[in-house]
């Protein structure tokens, strides 16, 4: 069961990782990067979502886990992960605004 935990902490480490380097993507203007960057955070997000999946299937199949701080840091870093991919959308369409402007006013 660490095993499990810890991929889930992983993967959404890696996708909050990725989600942050799309967004200073953005910022440089580098849109298209910051676009797959953002892709490969949701495969991320994907792997750790079917873990997550699997044990709430499991549960409800009658196979019981034992729920530990470090399960529940798991769950934690997941949805803040999640969060802050969907954070990461509006302030790159605000990037995408502002670089825009930006551009116009040269």
């Amino acid at each position: 069961m660490e095993l499990i935990i810890f991929e889930i902490i992983a993967k959404g480490g890696n996708a909050k990782g990725l989600v942050y380097e799309a967004i200073a993507k953005s910022e440089a203007g580098d849109f298209a990067a910051a676009d797959k960057l953002l892709a490969e955070a949701d495969e991320e997000l994907k792997g750790a979502h079917q873990i997550q999946t699997n044990l709430i299937q499991e549960e409800a199949a009658g196979k019981h886990h034992e729920v530990t701080v470090l399960f529940v840091h798991a769950q934690d870093h997941l949805m803040t992960s999640l969060e802050v991919r969907s954070l990461a959308e509006n302030i790159i369409k605000m990037n995408k605004r502002l670089y825009a402007l930006e551009q116009g006013h040269d």
